[in-house]
């Protein structure tokens, strides 16, 4: 027996936080019965679960895909004002992922995709605090107070950042190229921060995630995740 939203996560359907709410919105019927308790457990082998009166087939081999996204595509599915999406880089036989989080349409770097809800909500989870590496460069000459404050925290509207990890690469030009680390995933955070400090960023570029890094991966290509690869993120959560 397994627990309905794990289950909807393992299979690939959302993250386990949106499979939650999936069942809260009596989207999910067990058996032909609409379910909406959270934590209700089913058998994966005899019970039939259907969402939003589609049928559940088969469970789907988990898929991991490390993406060097370019510039222009945002992080989503699906878009209904027809952008670029970054599934639009992946081949339609990969089958149905989704994005670890998001990288904003103007933010390149190191995305990955998977179908795989459980390892996905607990990489987004801020108590795992899973690092981010960026490389950012900002306009102006970065100054000892601003990497002190994003060192210690920076006052956002939505709370107060964790501690920052910043090592400035390069100043030249009127423009600083600076590394940051981060443990957290508020929207849009790394640019936020850099602004709150008086130091807009000009450009940004997602550089690892955790141990996972780009080498290899030119712009707009993709790999797929080593076994090796797989068993640590998962370790690592």
């Amino acid at each position: 027996m397994e627990r309905l939203q794990k289950f909807l996560a393992a299979a690939g359907i959302a993250s386990r936080r949106k499979s939650e709410e999936l069942i809260q919105q009596g989207r999910v019927k067990v058996n032909g019965r609409v379910v909406k308790t959270l934590g209700t457990k089913i058998d994966p082998d005899k019970d039939r679960i259907h969402i939003d009166g589609k049928l559940l087939e088969t469970k789907e081999e988990p898929v991991y895909i490390l993406l060097n996204k370019p510039k222009g595509y945002i992080s989503t599915v699906r878009d209904t004002h027809g952008r670029k999406t970054v599934m639009d880089l992946i081949p339609k036989y990969m089958g149905r992922l989704y994005p670890v989080g998001r990288l904003d349409s103007q933010t390149t770097g190191l995305l990955l995709l998977t179908n795989d809800g459980e390892l996905t909500y607990k990489l987004t989870h801020p108590k795992h605090e899973f690092s981010k590496t960026y490389l950012a460069l900002v306009k102006g000459k970065i100054t000892h107070e601003a990497v002190n404050q994003l060192e210690q925290g920076v006052p956002l509207e939505d709370g107060l950042t964790v501690p920052a990890k910043v090592n400035v690469l390069e100043t030249k030009d009127g423009k600083s190229l600076v590394e940051i680390t981060i443990h957290e995933g508020k929207n849009r955070q790394v640019r936020r921060m850099f602004q709150a400090v008086g130091f807009p960023v000009q450009s940004l570029k997602r550089t690892s995630f955790g141990f996972l890094n780009l080498k290899g991966v030119s712009p707009g290509k993709f790999r797929i995740l080593t076994s090796h690869e797989i068993n640590n993120l998962k370790k690592s959560v």
